[in-house]
């Protein structure tokens, strides 16, 4: 090829098809119908992009200890909410809420992770990104034994449009 604007542009979209191939949709993997409670001891953590992969030995009632794979948001998403490169440690103890794969098997994506001192971070799940929800009613959780007490508002909620005018920037005399 002689003309380097199709040569570059070429080049551009098979440079960025590796990335965009490694990226997925929630709903490519996981169930939002799977909700999973886990909690296990920090056996490998992977902070790198895409996801963030971390692994948990879990222990079930018989005693029987099964690895999970788990995966987070991006590093740039984890360290936007609070994360840092060396929080999660293998050998620690953490406990989290997420979604199964749909295939069933020991891989989850996270929504939320309770460490060790019981700080509790979001692990910027890809699911309440993509957009699941319909009109009126709220992305789901996964489901929790934990009972909230926070007290709900029972305020109403303002039905007028925003205003799509733009604001004034002269000066007022």
């Amino acid at each position: 090829m002689r003309n380097p604007t199709v040569c570059a542009a070429i080049f551009a979209l098979l440079l960025g098809a590796g990335t965009a191939s490694a990226h997925h949709a929630f709903s490519a993997d996981f169930d939002q119908n799977k909700p999973v409670t886990l909690e296990g001891t920090i056996t490998k953590v992977q902070w790198t992009s895409p996801h963030v992969m971390t692994y948990i030995d879990v222990k079930d009632n018989d005693g029987k200890v099964t690895n999970w794979k788990v995966e987070l948001g991006s590093p740039t998403q984890l360290t936007k909410a609070g994360w840092t490169r060396d929080m999660l440690k293998v050998g620690e103890m953490i406990n989290l809420q997420g979604w199964q794969a749909k295939n069933g098997t020991n891989f989850a994506n996270a929504e939320e992770v309770t460490m060790a001192n019981g700080q509790k971070l979001s692990a910027a799940s890809s699911f309440k990104h993509e957009g699941v929800a319909t009109s009126g009613s709220k992305t789901p959780k996964p489901e929790s034994n934990e009972k909230s007490t926070a007290p709900k508002s029972t305020a109403p909620k303002s039905t007028a449009p925003k205003s799509t005018a733009p604001k004034s920037t002269a000066p007022k005399y």
